[in-house]
């Protein structure tokens, strides 16, 4: 006999969603996912007897429920959604559909925001003190938070940053305070763990956005500020597979400046665009020399790959410094003449 329909876990129900669904669409869906998703997934639909016309139907509504009360959220946040639906379904309905929906749905704060061109979002907050400034630009897009810090005072820029690399978690509370202020509709906060934004990753995902001249303010601010934050920024700024992202031009150059041994460990495991990229700046005899001389290393520690790949992160960086050669990032520095 089938479970009846109450007793169903929500991944039983989604693989009966994606029998009633049919293949195409389910396929569709399936690429939305993750691998250990779809593997669980599979297991629920191959574990899958029989399904009555009445449960089919009563997953069918909830499933389309819930993608009203998420559609309602993105619109106006929690409470405007849980007032739809209370008019379309019933209070007692209503929050059984929040509260299924707010179980697994994260919504992130300032998600209003996100929406926004970074412009209206500055003039919000240009006048805030920079850990107000830090919070917000933590949430926002790696692009739109390039913008603001690019457009910053330069005698906030550097603090703002070094206040997004030292952030850790900010407790819902505060977050819910700076959203009021912020703007009047609030992206709700439906847990209440500590959610965490900041970090040094988050700061330089924003410095690799912004231009070379507010790149450099800042770091040579927080170089004086906190050298050891600075110098970890650095480090993290220019990545070995960034390579790919480097005109062709520029990559002779570096190629030039790279010990062969050094270049060798770095591809051995580098990604295939990573190593066209270097084969293709080389002459068909040297790239043809390296790609023989690499299949005879054999096996190679991967301590010794990563100390060689930091070595030509190092150089790259030099030569940039040195303006050598160009590495695109966005803003009005990119414009070459």
């Amino acid at each position: 006999m089938a479970k009846t329909f109450g007793g169903l876990s929500g991944r039983q129900k989604a693989a009966i969603l994606l029998i009633t669904l049919g293949p195409e669409v389910s396929a569709e869906i399936f690429k939305q996912l993750r691998e250990d998703e779809i593997e669980q997934l599979t297991l629920e639909i191959a574990n899958v007897r029989k399904v009555d016309s009445t449960e089919r139907e009563q997953i069918l509504s909830e499933f389309h429920q819930i993608c009203l009360a998420q559609e309602y959220i993105q619109q106006g946040g929690i409470a405007y959604a849980k007032d739809i639906l209370e008019k379309a379904l019933g209070e007692q309905k209503a929050v059984e559909v929040i509260n299924r929906l707010t179980a697994t749905l994260q919504v992130r704060p300032f998600d209003f925001a996100r929406k926004a061109e970074p412009t209206q979002i500055l003039n919000f907050i240009q006048n805030e003190n920079p850990q107000t400034i830090a919070l917000v630009l933590s949430y926002l897009q790696a692009d739109q938070s390039s913008h603001i810090l690019s457009s910053l005072p330069q005698e906030k820029q550097a603090e703002v940053a070094r206040r997004i690399a030292l952030m850790d978690s900010t407790s819902p509370e505060v977050i819910n305070q700076v959203e009021r202020v912020l703007e009047q509709k609030l992206s709700a906060t439906v847990t209440q763990d500590y959610s965490t934004a900041g970090g040094i990753e988050s700061i330089v995902m924003i410095l690799n956005g912004v231009d070379r001249g507010t790149e450099r303010t800042i770091l040579d601010a927080l170089e004086i500020q906190d050298p050891e934050l600075a110098e970890e920024i650095k480090k993290r700024m220019f990545v070995f597979e960034d390579i790919v992202n480097i005109d062709n031009r520029s990559i002779q150059r570096i190629i030039r400046d790279l010990e062969n041994s050094d270049l060798q460990l770095a591809l051995k495991v580098a990604s295939e665009e990573v190593r066209e990229a270097i084969f293709r700046n080389m002459s068909k005899r040297m790239a043809e020399t390296f790609k023989e001389e690499m299949e005879y290393m054999g096996p190679v520690r991967l301590r010794d790959v990563e100390e060689a790949q930091t070595r030509i992160v190092a150089t790259i960086r030099r030569l940039e410094e040195a303006s050598e050669i160009i590495i695109a990032r966005g803003g009005g520095d990119d414009i070459i003449v």
